[in-house]
């Protein structure tokens, strides 16, 4: 496995892999905002899950509760 050797390039590929699982669960990002307000995300919107997938820059627990309302179980390393 090759691992990113900056900050930004693990941003990227944060970036690139939580895009694709959304993707992937046929997930629009109306829905994930509704689902993430079950997982105590209350202010998410489309548009703020749009303008955090687009600059990059999003915490470690977005991701995990994104991952979680998209009902997917873990991360397989080599697909980030």
């Amino acid at each position: 496995m090759a691992f990113a050797k900056s900050e930004e390039e693990w941003a990227e590929r944060a970036r690139v892999y939580l895009k694709a699982a959304i993707k992937k669960a046929e997930v629009d990002y109306d829905e994930l905002a509704r689902r993430l307000k079950k997982h105590g995300f209350k202010s998410e919107t489309r548009a703020s899950i749009t303008n955090k997938l687009a600059r990059g820059t999003f915490t470690a627990i977005f991701l995990l509760a994104c991952l979680a309302a998209l009902e997917l179980s873990g991360i397989d390393l080599e697909d980030v």
